[in-house]
């Protein structure tokens, strides 16, 4: 299945509608622009396996450009905008784009990309809008294509990035099938039998970023099927709530940080909007505070659905609100894969135990560029891990006990705190530092550090508000510190290797 079919025969009927400006991309339209676009990638050289990128907000030539490089068997790199100009050009130049494509809104960082010379292989430089040289005008590009497909179509992929271990990105890189363009992946397979109800007219609410792997995927999942979507330029909870009732939406894909903002909502704010209509709330991507699960499955009925998986897409398991009740706080049963609990000598431990968290005969996946990254996450079996830790329970359920060794999720975004740490250490006041994640009520987790100053006469709030200007300056904000305390000595061993879990246990504790 695929947008071209719908265009045929529903060509007037909404791919999807942008919530705020009320934009609307028709079948007809979604099919035609993202046609043009795969002439243009042709006509410039682009060729099945080659890689383009995409520096956008929710816009609305987001998931056209996504379209045109699925149907014309590219890898399209999804870059959030919220990343500094270096770590930008870090992903555009490690995936070997060829093509960028951004929007007016973020031409000011696209063009410092350019005229610093950092992507200087990528060759193909667009804006949607008026053109700003080098950056040419994707319109005009596109107007001057034929609208009918190409003659060599098939499916593409995304090639999303994630922080890796060594606090740089890793790009997930799956295998490019080329298989012919409609054919069914395991993502459509899964939430196709778990979650749609195609016997009804679909209406799925996105409210968060499209260079997200969920929200990307799950939009165009369900264009696959004839659905509309209605796509938050961004969240806000009332909205969101006005938008479930303006449109009779029926679906919807979230994360646990929007449940909590929901339900802090005034009660009688929250009850004023009719949310009858939904018949399938899916969240994944951070841990669910029981209570709000407890909560929401009370206000919204037995519609909610968990998962949990990774970009890499090696596994999946899913639990249903019936199912939860009888396991609270479980994220599931495997659906893709068999989880295998296995402990530090690489032995599978039994029901109760916990260790690492590893798929068996799962999808497969590769870090892109990095044969080491892509070992590490796979043991002599074969198996391969996202470095999550837990336990089953005696009927296959599997319970998550803690985050990866080191990430931060925070509002549902990994957070690698070596980036941070790289940046703070290089202070001249600085002498050892440490990140790692602390509880928030609301995002799960918020950055936190813990610096050895230079000399302890230094401490306090002065340094504090200057160490965290400094990591701003050179890093996305949302990576960087809330807030730093001071120690006169970090737990590090003469190895050099510092022990950061004595310091978290101190604030999860």
């Amino acid at each position: 299945m695929h947008p071209g079919i719908f265009a045929a025969q529903h060509p007037h009927k909404p791919a999807y509608i942008m919530s705020e400006s009320g934009h609307v991309v028709t079948y007809g339209e979604l099919d035609k622009r993202s046609n043009q676009l795969a002439h243009l990638f042709r006509s410039l050289g682009l060729n099945k396996g080659d890689h383009i990128a995409i520096l956008m907000e929710n816009h609305p030539k987001f998931l056209t450009i996504a379209w045109a490089a699925q149907r014309s068997g590219l890898y399209y790199t999804a870059i959030s905008h919220r990343l500094q100009t270096d770590e930008i050009a870090y992903i555009v130049n490690d995936c070997s784009a060829r093509l960028l494509v951004t929007s007016q809104q973020l031409l000011a960082t696209a063009l410092a990309l350019a005229l610093v010379e950092q992507i200087s292989d990528c060759a193909h430089l667009y804006v949607s809008g008026v053109a700003r040289p080098p950056y040419q005008s994707l319109e005009q590009a596109m107007a001057e294509q034929p609208d009918t497909p190409i003659a060599d179509e098939c499916e593409g992929s995304d090639m999303l990035y994630s922080s890796g271990t060594t606090g740089k990105p890793k790009g997930i890189k799956p295998p490019l099938d080329l298989t012919p363009l409609g054919t069914p992946n395991n993502l459509f397979n899964l939430v196709h039998a778990l979650y749609m109800t195609p016997d009804e007219e679909m209406r799925y609410l996105s409210p968060a970023p499209l260079y997200h792997a969920a929200p990307l995927r799950y939009n165009m999942t369900f264009q696959r099927t004839g659905a509309t979507c209605i796509i938050m330029e961004k969240f806000d909870a009332e909205r969101y709530l006005q938008l479930v009732q303006e449109h009779r939406i029926t679906h919807s894909q979230l994360v646990p940080t929007m449940f909590v903002r929901m339900l802090k909502l005034p009660e009688a704010v929250r009850n004023q909007y009719d949310v009858s209509s939904l018949k399938s709330a899916i969240h994944a991507a951070a841990p669910c505070p029981v209570p709000v699960k407890e909560q929401m499955i009370d206000w919204w009925g037995d519609i909610i659905h968990e998962y949990y998986a990774g970009t890499e897409g090696m596994g999946f398991t899913t639990i249903n609100s019936d199912e939860w009740r009888h396991h609270r706080g479980s994220v599931g049963k495997a659906i893709l894969g068999e989880v295998r609990i296995v402990d530090d000598e690489n032995r599978v431990l039994p029901v109760g135990e916990i260790g690492t968290v590893y798929f068996a005969n799962g999808a497969p996946f590769e870090y892109h560029r990095d044969p080491v990254k892509t070992q590490a996450a796979t043991n002599a079996e074969g198996w391969t891990t996202l470095g999550d830790v837990g336990y089953l329970d005696e009927e296959g359920y599997l319970y998550l006990t803690d985050r990866k060794a080191y990430t931060i999720i925070s509002g549902g975004v990994n957070i690698y705190p070596q980036e941070a740490e790289d940046i703070l250490v290089t202070h001249p006041k600085v002498t050892d530092v440490a990140v790692f994640g602390v509880p928030n009520e609301e995002f799960g987790e918020e950055v936190k550090a813990v610096v050895q100053p230079i000399d302890m006469s230094l401490a306090g709030d002065d340094l504090e508000y200057e160490l965290i200007a400094y990591c701003k300056s050179k890093l996305s904000s949302i990576k960087c510190p809330r807030t730093i305390d001071f120690e006169a000595e970090l737990p590090r061993h003469p190895t050099g290797k510092l022990y950061k879990r004595l310091l978290k246990d101190r604030y999860w504790k």
